[in-house]
């Protein structure tokens, strides 16, 4: 009976906590989700701070408030720019993304709320290149007086690891197709090869050149003149004033008197307005059109969050694309991806669904910072393929493999011996490297995959096997010069994306429509779930998230997910880690 009564106790005191979990999350509901009065006139504040996602990496958060988001930031933009209430914008670009899909994507709403007429500013505290490329988006720019501009201009960096590996005795043992895949470089070389540097070389170059455009755009100089002003940086606020590449040096309580914001604006913070923001809801009958996002490295299964980035579940993702293919209310869809590729079979299973999907409406792609590798393979399908010109894209090749530490254990002084049946038994053994059938074995099957792989996009391009291999073999390539290639149709942002996808469903410029997002907003449950260690390992993200640098989680993603993917022994279609800064 004592048993008993504790097992009852202890239900008991279970559901009490379900209980009050539940009542927290009602309290928080109504104490958090009610948007306080709009002040008659203001001005907003954008902040930008660190990393600018696609969708909100935490689910529990987007109970309580509207997460800033890419298309959220642009849209309250394109809010602002018809709101009386907003009498101007305020930009304040601490740290600025890390990529250049993103930052193009935000400077192109910067630059159409600026076509309103309303002052925009941007007051810079220590900026560096990817802060003063949005500032430029500004009708000022200023700087404050014990401030610095570090336009220096742009370098990028590889990570190499083998140094560490034959410390510890492990062997990388990876094999890929494509010179310029090189992923496995930052395992199996201690530095660049000569394809390796002649790549990231050209995308730097390529990134550098778009800087110098915006810039000399933005100042009315010459991209001579403002290469030889970035050659002279980091520049102190005098020296930034006296060469035009800002506005005036003030401090933000002086701003208002010469920037056209008024002596005493109210500053109105960015998720305050948000919901405010809104457009106003369109008729249940209005036709719709999809937003499916893929963000994250692609693989099989559910997919979720963890502490060095999200991932983009095959399983989960076809649902979506399934749900989109049989709603007849949906008329188009944009399929938004910021992925670095991965899992060449999720890749593949998430492609046959997309080319189900083109089957029966117009399906247009939208490029964000990343879309290679497995990112393109799943871009492929659309209709029209839309890119910012820094986007990074293409990587057309695989690469496989396996990490050999038997030399570590034995380090150790740990000995392994087994017994197998079978001639290729211990083939993805991580004690041994690969024996020359084995490696025969592996060659043939990632061919099959980088020659389908060619094939497809071939097919989807108009173009010819041989023709695409030239421009495959592994090569990143900025979104600008993909258009020059042709793996890419159009240049711009999503909203380009959302227009085309509105003119092949026949739909009219102006004409009403429901955006419907997927992934959709996380039930309460699901949330809580999160929140508590779920599936999707909200919590270690978000310990991530606070112990870790933006460029550390991409660092330690590089290195992870292909380690942790190709333990399976799959091929996979991944981009190489590259940090430009």
């Amino acid at each position: 009976m004592a048993v008993r009564r504790g097992v009852w106790l202890v239900l008991l005191l279970i559901v009490c906590a379900v209980l009050a979990s539940a009542a927290l999350v009602a309290f928080s509901w109504v104490a958090f989700s009610q948007t306080p009065g709009m002040p008659a006139r203001g001005v907003l504040v954008v902040r930008v701070d660190g990393s600018l996602e696609e969708v909100a990496t935490n689910p529990f958060d987007q109970l309580f408030q509207e997460p800033v988001t890419v298309r959220s930031l642009s849209e309250a933009l394109r809010a602002a720019k018809e709101d009386p209430r907003i009498t101007g914008v305020l930009l304040r670009p601490v740290q600025a993304p890390a990529l250049w899909g993103k930052i193009q994507e935000l400077s192109d709403a910067l630059v159409d709320f600026r076509s309103s007429g309303k002052p925009l500013v941007a007051v810079l505290e220590v900026a560096g290149d990817r802060e003063y490329v949005l500032a430029s988006a500004a009708s000022r720019v200023i700087l404050v007086p014990p401030g610095q501009l570090n336009l220096t201009g742009l370098a990028s960096y590889q990570l190499f690891l083998r140094g560490l590996f034959d410390k510890i005795g492990a062997t990388p043992d990876l094999l890929h197709i494509g010179d310029y895949k090189t992923a496995v470089n930052t395992f199996t070389e201690k530095g660049f090869t000569p394809a390796h540097r002649e790549m990231t070389q050209s995308l730097n170059h390529d990134a550098f050149e778009q800087l110098l455009g915006v810039v000399a755009n933005a100042r009315k100089k010459s991209v001579a003149e403002v290469r030889a002003l970035i050659d002279q940086g980091p520049m102190l606020p005098d020296a930034a004033l006296a060469n035009g590449l800002v506005d005036d040096v003030a401090y933000l309580d002086e701003i208002g008197k010469t920037s056209g914001l008024g002596d005493r604006f109210q500053e109105i913070e960015l998720p305050r307005y948000l919901p405010a923001a809104r457009r106003p809801r369109t008729g249940l009958t209005a036709p719709k059109i999809a937003m499916l996002y893929a963000v994250g490295t692609i693989v099989s299964g559910r997919g979720g969050s963890g502490p060095t980035g999200t991932e983009v579940g095959s399983d989960k993702l076809t649902e979506y694309i399934r749900a989109i293919r049989n709603d007849d209310s949906i008329k188009a869809a944009v399929l938004r991806i910021d992925s670095p590729g991965g899992s060449t079979v999720a890749s593949d299973v998430i492609w046959r669904e997309l080319m189900l999907l083109r089957a029966r409406k117009p399906l247009v792609v939208s490029m964000s910072d990343l879309a290679a590798s497995g990112g393109y393979y799943i871009a492929m399908p659309g209709h029209v393929i839309v890119a910012q010109p820094g986007t990074l894209t293409g990587s057309i090749g695989i690469f496989s493999g396996k990490f050999v530490v038997g030399g570590t254990y034995n380090k150790l002084g740990v000995n392994i011996e087994s017994v197998s049946e079978g001639r290729f038994a211990q083939m993805y053994s991580g004690i041994r490297p690969f024996t020359p059938d084995e490696r025969l074995k592996i060659e043939e099957q990632m061919q099959a995959f980088y020659d389908q792989f060619v094939e497809k996009v071939a097919e989807s391009r108009s173009s010819t096997p041989e023709k695409i291999d030239a421009v495959a073999q592994g090569r990143v390539w900025t979104g600008r010069q993909a258009r020059d290639i042709g793996l890419v149709d159009e240049l711009g942002g999503l909203p380009r994306a959302l227009a085309i996808a509105r003119q092949r469903a026949g739909l009219a410029p102006d004409a009403a429509v429901q955006v419907v997002v997927y992934p959709p907003k996380p039930s309460v449950y699901e949330a809580v779930s999160t929140m508590f260690g779920g599936a999707d390992g909200g919590m270690r993200a978000s310990l991530a998230e606070a112990l870790l640098s933006q460029e550390d989680r991409q660092a330690l993603g590089a290195i992870r997910q292909p380690m942790q993917q190709l333990r399976r022994g799959e091929s996979l279609a991944l981009l190489p880690w590259v940090f430009v800064r």
